[in-house]
């Protein structure tokens, strides 16, 4: 499913950007144009563009053709992290525009955008196109960046070669439902919010 494989592929860029900006964070004498431009790549490329795909399209597709609840579970989840990581977004504008010390906040921003990515790519993705196929759609509406979006893209490039990716101190990454940290605490987990019982004994079967 090609707007799954474009997904997947622009988590691949962000998160080399997350990585970019722990070091320009780290970095003495930020500059202000700088943290402008990590302003405008989370904001206009994982924001108004990634995020916003994935909330026009394939969450209404996930509703709408394959009854996927969209007030609780998975949807739900993965909305609010989205919201939540715009807020922080929001929290760091004034110091990234500032040069002031974003440490603290650039780790908390990083942290929820990769394991939201996890999340994605191990749980969310792979769900959803097994279930899309079953309900007969085998492609979504897609795309590409518009002029602001592509631009800040572009920019990121500039920015990974003065600021080479680094890692984030104390962050445990990992697959799966059992690695998100809603997990119990607002979503049960894939195979309890969204699966049908035919979808569970299909899983009996091939277990055996």
């Amino acid at each position: 499913m090609q707007l799954l494989d474009h997904l997947r592929a622009e988590h691949e860029v962000i998160e080399r950007a997350v990585g970019s900006l722990q070091a320009f964070a780290a970095a003495p004498g930020r500059s202000t144009e700088d943290g402008r431009a990590y302003l405008r790549f989370f904001r206009l490329y994982a924001g108004r563009f990634h995020h916003a795909r994935e909330e026009e399209s394939l969450f209404p597709a996930l509703v709408r053709e394959t009854a996927a609840p969209a007030d609780r579970g998975p949807l739900k989840v993965l909305l609010e992290a989205h919201q939540a990581m715009a807020h922080l977004l929001d929290l760091m504008e004034p110091l990234l525009v500032q040069g002031s010390d974003i440490g603290t906040l650039a780790s908390r921003y990083g942290k929820a955008l990769l394991h939201h990515i996890d999340a994605e790519n191990s749980v969310l993705f792979p769900e959803a196109e097994t279930r899309l196929r079953r309900a007969g759609v085998p492609e979504l509406a897609d795309r590409p960046p518009d002029g602001e979006e592509a631009a800040a893209r572009e920019a990121l490039e500039v920015l990974l070669a003065k600021y080479p990716p680094q890692e984030i101190p104390d962050l445990i990454r990992g697959d799966g439902c059992v690695s998100c940290e809603a997990y119990g605490e607002g979503c049960d987990g894939v195979e309890r919010e969204w699966w049908t019982e035919l979808e569970w004994e299909d899983v009996f079967h091939r277990i055996g």
